[in-house]
């Protein structure tokens, strides 16, 4: 019974959240290239993912000058820091200033643009906007242990240059799913941004 709950759980909650669009552009090997369109964040900097994401979650709870509650969107970005193990939905990256800290972003449901977007209350949270761009994915379930992300982001990078896709950057982790997803039910992924493809 505990079981059947947990699972249905995570079924619920995969379905119910908004997920940043993208159109499937092909599939080479396995790998997914994609276009996004332009998104609209907010981000902040810290020594670690956790309390990066404490001040995002604080943003989306109403620490902005609106004090509006901000619904939550998937996949969670992960770039640089110590570890690339993280919740949904958010975006990080290294900074320039130290590669041990975190650069956290969630992005905001698609109503939102850079000027309707409410302006946060909490030093060193900022709204950004990222332009549109080509990534390729290769997509994974379970957990997402930093061995397991850099085995696949190896694996990703060699396709693309065996395919003469070039790349822009380096890898990330994508994941979709709330800490109390099910591991089976969970989906990750590591993305790299790529020179735009037909």
């Amino acid at each position: 019974m505990i079981v059947a709950g947990w699972v249905g759980w995570g079924i619920y909650s995969t379905r119910t959240t908004e997920t940043v669009p993208y159109e499937r552009l092909r599939t080479v090997d396995g790998i997914e290239l994609r276009r996004y369109p332009r998104t609209v964040l907010v981000e902040t900097a810290a020594a670690n993912q956790r309390r990066a994401f404490r001040r995002l979650f604080a943003y989306i709870s109403g620490a902005n000058v609106s004090t509006e509650s901000i619904s939550m969107t998937a996949p969670v970005e992960t770039r640089g820091g110590t570890s690339v193990a993280m919740t949904a939905p958010v975006r990080s990256r290294a900074t320039d200033g130290d590669d041990d800290e975190v650069r956290m972003a969630l992005y905001l449901p698609a109503e939102y643009t850079i000027e309707t977007a409410p302006e946060p209350t909490e030093p060193g949270v900022e709204l950004a906007s990222e332009p549109p761009k080509t990534v390729a994915v290769d997509r994974f379930s379970w957990y997402a242990p930093e061995w397991r992300v850099e085995r696949r982001a190896r694996s990703l990078l060699s396709t693309l240059e065996r395919e003469g896709i070039e790349r822009l950057g380096d890898p990330f982790l994508l994941r979709y799913n709330d800490p109390w997803t099910p591991p089976i039910l969970r989906r990750n992924e590591v993305a790299v941004e790529v020179v735009h493809v037909d």
